[in-house]
Formats: structure tokens, sequence, C-alpha cells
């Protein structure tokens, strides 16, 4: 069982340093890796079935939910709770993290003027791009059921579209809508044109930070890809609703608004804060977006753009760490929620 484990670590790392043991090939390296990813997979858990197997019966069954988990557990072990734990340590370390240095890296942070602005930042896309998002999204799946059949199902696939472009090849497709070129010269930016063409004068957008107007210029970017996740979900909510609570509604003379709000709505509100939590975990996370667009510049930078900086441009490690720990300490309490909503919601059933 450990060689199998063995094993495979060693040729996904053959895969990945010493592609020229394959001829450099991609396809034969792919199927080698599915062949011996899921081969040994399969190795792996028959001996440890036949482990279990050689305990007494009684011990055995108990043991046996455990032990498939196992596998599982020590990769999150291994990729999320160790280097969280190192992240910690590394906060109260210097630079390089060759030396203890206290509290210095957060007090550092915390007497910056950079840091305070990225926290309010990522506080404005909180506010902001969860609820539009699903407020967008919400109106999508609403107005797309009352459709025919394609015209749902072309309506539909158009808002989730976004979703199948990257953060950076959203940000790059808006960089042509934001664009800007001096005036008096041939505007080819989509928004500058309209602006020209009715009399106004040109706008570098992603440098105005006047009301952090450069910020929300980048939200939209981010509710434009993510309307169309909140949409499917809350549509496959909204068709869950039972038909005979809606037709009772009706029959009592309900108005289509009243009968949104008072019997679809309730139905559907815990999707809809599992949706608006979800999109607020990946907002504390932006990262994308902002360092293609500004790279944090005229105050528009966000937690996760500023520990970026403070690591591979800067060079401070200890001051990054603590970084991540605040933007960590910001999650917590939200994941914390979010499951015990979804308890909550199972307890329930």
């Amino acid at each position: 069982m450990a060689a199998t484990a063995w094993f495979v670590c060693n040729a996904f790392l053959a895969f990945a340093y010493y592609p020229q043991w394959f001829a450099g090939s991609e396809i034969l390296i792919g199927v080698l890796g599915l062949v011996i990813g899921i081969g040994g997979s399969l190795v792996f858990f028959y001996f440890l079935n036949l482990c279990i197997e050689g305990f007494p019966s009684r011990f055995a069954e108990g043991l046996i939910p455990y032990a498939f988990l196992l596998p599982g557990f020590s990769l999150i072990a291994i990729f999320l709770l160790y280097p969280t734990i190192q992240t910690i340590v590394y906060s109260f370390a210097n630079d390089d993290s060759t030396d203890w240095v206290g509290l210095d890296n957060y007090r550092a942070i915390f007497g910056s003027g950079a840091f305070w602005s990225s926290l309010l930042n990522n506080f404005l896309w909180i506010l902001i791009v969860p609820v539009v998002t699903v407020a967008f999204g919400l109106a999508v799946a609403v107005l797309a059921d009352k459709l025919s059949p394609t015209g749902e199902k072309a309506a539909k696939s158009f808002i989730f579209l976004p979703m199948a472009i990257s953060f950076v090849g959203a940000a790059t497709i808006w960089g042509l809508v934001y664009a800007f070129n001096s005036p008096g010269d041939a505007q080819t930016g989509l928004l500058n044109a309209i602006v020209t063409a009715l009399g106004g004068d040109p706008q570098p957008w992603y440098q105005i930070d006047t009301a952090r107007l450069n910020s929300l210029a980048l939200m939209v970017i981010l509710i434009w890809l993510q309307t169309g996740f909140a949409m499917v979900l809350l549509s496959s909510a909204i068709k869950g609703v039972p038909e005979d609570t809606v037709e009772a509604g009706r029959m009592d003379g309900a108005s289509e608004v009243r009968i949104f709000w008072q019997i679809i709505f309730p139905q559907v509100k815990t999707t809809l804060i599992a949706v608006l939590i979800t999109v607020l975990i990946l907002v504390l996370k932006v990262f994308d977006i902002i360092y293609v667009t500004t790279n944090g510049l005229y105050n528009s930078d966000v937690i996760a753009n500023l520990f970026f900086r403070k690591l591979f441009t800067d060079q401070q490690a200890g001051q990054a760490s603590a970084v991540v720990v605040v933007l960590l300490l910001l999650v917590i309490p939200i994941l914390i929620y979010q499951v015990k909503s979804f308890r909550d919601q199972e307890a329930n059933r």
C-alpha cells in the first residue's frame, strides 16, 4: 500500500520534472497519468481493504469508513492544513523566515495606509458584488422561467457563457470596454466611444479613484462572470418550488409579484444564502482581475493582490504572511456560518 502511494507520487513528479523521459509528448504523459492515477488508486484501495479485513470483523466494520476517508484527509492536511499552519508561523518571522520578530509584521501592516486602503476596497467588494450578483442571477432565473423552453435555454446559455472564461480572460475582454485614448483621438474602448458620441469627454476608467469609481468598474467584471453561476443555482431552486403552492396563490387572487415574494422567495431563500456566501468568499480572495487591470494602482488594491506584491515584488515574506492571516481570519466566520446554515438546512428536511 505504501509502495503504491510512493510509486504514484514519484510517477507524477517524473511527469512534471522530466518530460524528456516521455519524448516530450503531452499526449503520452496525459495517457500515462490517467493509467497510473486511476490504476494506482485501485491498487491502493485494494490493498487498503485487504489490510482492514485482516482485523477482527467487528473492529474492521467500524474502521473501514475512516480508512477509506484517510487518503482524502491526508491530502487536505498536506495541501491545506500544513500550509495554513506554516503561514501563521511565518507571519511572526522576518522577511526570509530565518528569525523571529514577534508582532512586528502585524504592526507594520496595520500601520500601513496601503493595507487599510486594500481592506476598505475588500469591504466595498463584499458589500456590493455578492448582493448585485445574486440579485441579477435571481432576476434572470425568474424571468427566464417565464419564457418558452427554447427561449429559456438560449437566454440561460448566453448569461452562463462568461463562466467559461477565466478571470484573466474576462479582465482582458473588459479592458477593451474600458480602453482609453487621449482626447481628440479615436476611442477604441466601447464605453468611451459611447461617452464621446453623447458629447462627453473620454475617461481613464481604471484611474478614476474618486469615490472608488475604478473599483466599481472592476466589480462589474466579477458580477458579469458570476451572474450565470447564481442564475443556474437559483433557477434550479425555483423549479423545485411545488407548483401547487404557486397555483394556490393564483387562485386566491395574488399578483405575480406577491406570489414571488411570499411563496417562491421563502422557499429558495436557503439556496440564495448559499450562493451569496459562495460569491462572498470568492470576493474575499479576488486577485486576478485586480492584478491584470490596475495591479492595485489608483487606490484599487485588495488584500490578495497586496499579499502577492508583498511576497513577490517587495520580498517581504513575513508581512505577506501576516496579510494572509488577516484574510484567513476574515474568511473563517463566513465559512462557519455557511457550514452551520447547511447543517440547519439538512436538519429541517
